[in-house]
C-alpha cells in the first residue's frame, strides 16, 4: 500500500516548487518532508523529485502525483455524501489542467473561473502550445487539457469542443511598408511575423497553405496572447489572432487582415483523465457548455 501522506509530500514538493515551501503548505518540516520523499523513493525503487530551482517531478513521480490528484477529488466527492468525513472542515481539491493560451485569453477564462467560485477546487492551469497541451496530460502532469489533437492517451477521454478561428491581421502601417504589392512568399519571408514561442506553428501553416511551400519568417517571440494585439496594432509585426480577441480593432479598422477571406480554424477537444470524479465531471460540462457559445461548431 501506498503511503498517502508521503505521497501528499510529493505532491506539495511539486506544486510548490521546493521542500521549504511544501513544509509550510503542509504545516511540517522540511526535514519532515524530505524523509516522507526519501522513504517514498525507495518504496517504489527511483528518484520521483529533481531537486532543482524548481523543484520538478520525474515521470513516475508525475504519475504518483496524477494518482493523488485523483484521489483528492474521489475524496471530495465522498464528503459531499458524507459530511462526516470532513472532520476539519470542507477542503479543495486542487484540480490541474493544461490550455492554450488564446483559450485562456477568450472563452476559457470565464467558465473556469465561475466554475471554481461555485465548487470547492483550487485550479492548476499550465499554459502550451495547442498542440502540445495534451502530452501534460499524457506525462501525468495535469488531470485534463484543452488540445488540438483528437486522439486520447491510454487512460484518457477526449470530446471535440469546436474550432478557434484565427486571423492573419496586422496594422495599416505596417500592411503598407511590408504588403503594398502583395501579400506572398517574396514579401512574407521579409515581414517580420509574430509567434507565441518556439511551438508556435499557426504562422507556418497558414504561410505553407497560402504558398503551398515552406517559407522561413522572420520572427518576433511573444508569449502571451493580448501581447500579440498589441504589437499587432503597434506595427511590430503579423500574426494569427484569435477572431473573438481582434474583431474590435478589425470594426475601427486600427487592425487589417492580410488577405480577406483567409481564415485558419484550430479544432479544440477537451482531454480528460478517466477518473470518476463528480468535480471533474462539472468542470468538462461548464467548458463543453462555454466552447458550445464560443466556438465554431465541430
Amino acid at each position: 500500500m501506498l503511503d498517502y501522506a508521503a505521497l501528499a509530500a510529493l505532491a506539495a514538493v511539486i506544486r510548490e516548487g521546493s521542500f521549504e515551501r511544501a513544509a509550510r503548505a503542509l504545516h511540517v518540516t522540511p526535514s519532515a518532508i524530505s524523509q516522507r520523499i526519501r522513504l517514498l523513493e525507495e518504496r517504489v525503487g527511483c528518484a520521483l523529485v529533481i531537486r532543482d530551482q524548481p523543484c520538478r517531478a520525474t515521470e513516475t513521480g508525475r504519475r504518483l502525483c496524477q494518482h493523488v490528484d485523483q484521489v483528492q477529488l474521489l475524496e471530495q466527492d465522498l464528503q459531499g455524501t458524507l459530511p462526516a468525513l470532513a472532520a476539519q472542515g470542507p477542503s479543495r481539491a486542487s484540480v490541474p489542467i493544461a490550455v492554450n493560451a488564446d483559450s485562456l485569453a477568450t472563452w476559457l477564462a470565464p467558465a473556469i473561473a465561475a466554475f471554481a467560485a461555485a465548487h470547492p477546487v483550487l485550479l492548476q492551469v499550465a499554459v502550451d502550445d495547442q498542440d502540445h497541451t495534451a502530452e501534460w496530460l499524457r506525462s501525468g502532469a495535469v488531470l485534463a487539457a484543452v488540445s488540438a489533437t483528437a486522439r486520447p492517451a491510454s487512460g484518457c477521454n477526449s470530446r471535440p469542443l469546436g474550432a478557434m478561428r484565427y486571423l492573419a491581421a496586422a496594422s495599416p502601417a505596417f500592411m503598407q511598408r511590408h504588403f503594398a504589392h502583395g501579400v506572398g512568399a517574396a514579401s512574407l519571408a521579409l515581414a517580420p511575423s509574430l509567434v507565441f514561442n518556439a511551438k508556435d506553428e499557426l504562422q507556418s501553416r497558414w504561410v505553407r497553405r497560402l504558398c503551398h511551400r515552406h517559407v522561413e519568417l522572420p520572427r518576433h517571440t511573444l508569449p502571451s496572447s493580448h501581447a500579440f494585439v498589441t504589437a499587432g496594432l503597434a506595427g511590430m509585426g503579423w500574426g494569427l489572432h484569435p477572431q473573438a480577441l481582434i474583431q474590435p480593432h478589425l470594426d475601427n479598422g486600427s487592425l487589417v487582415e492580410l488577405l480577406p477571406d483567409s481564415p485558419l480554424d484550430v479544432p479544440l477537444h477537451w482531454h480528460t483523465a478517466r477518473a470518476a470524479s463528480n468535480l471533474l465531471d462539472g468542470l468538462s460540462g461548464a467548458i463543453l457548455s462555454a466552447s458550445r457559445t464560443s466556438l465554431l461548431p465541430p
